[in-house]
């Protein structure tokens, strides 16, 4: 799945026209180097976009996108709530917006999800489907998800099925991104 996804990555980026800064995209292709390479290659599409990914709907449904593969099986304890929070205020594309706004608008829906997690879910992903239409800020709030789920090298498969259902919400096919 990974080297799927890595694929479609490298396509996606070439098909944009970016490059690949400080050699990412290349080196090896064991299965952790790939999962390694592929964050590092969605990163780098994802910067590449970064002046145009600076409207208040991509905020906002990267934030919930965030929260909702933080409680992906159905809880968000306080460690996992600190490091998506940290993964967030460390991101490139994430830091057009000020980190009191990120951090507020994540745990709001980590909150939400906390409480209910399905109600808190079909809450969330309304604020997913503020990217759905434009198709850019869609494809970089699916990109994050799974960054963000990546980040740690493995993506479980609670993680994968919510990125899926934001795909559907976003009128996006998973496929497009390996999964």
């Amino acid at each position: 799945m990974w080297d799927r996804i890595k694929d479609q990555a490298k396509n996606l980026q070439q098909g944009q026209g970016t490059r690949s800064p400080g050699g990412h995209g290349t080196g090896s292709r064991s299965s952790g180097g790939s999962r390694a390479q592929l964050v590092n290659t969605l990163k780098t599409q994802l910067t590449s976009l970064k002046t145009e990914l600076k409207s208040g709907a991509f905020r906002d449904a990267s934030m919930a996108m965030c929260a909702l593969v933080a409680a992906a099986d159905g809880h968000v304890d306080q460690a996992e709530r600190q490091h998506v929070e940290s993964l967030i205020l460390g991101n490139d594309v994430l830091q057009n917006f000020p980190a009191d706004q990120l951090r507020q608008r994540f745990n709001k829906h980590a909150d939400q999800l906390s409480a209910n997690f399905l109600l808190g879910k079909a809450q969330v992903m309304q604020e997913v489907a503020k990217a759905a239409k434009k198709p850019t800020e869609a494809r970089a709030v699916i990109q994050t998800g799974i960054v963000i789920a990546g980040a740690d090298g493995y993506v479980e498969p609670s993680e994968l099925e919510i990125i899926r259902e934001a795909c559907s919400v976003l009128g996006l096919s998973p496929t497009e991104f390996g999964i």
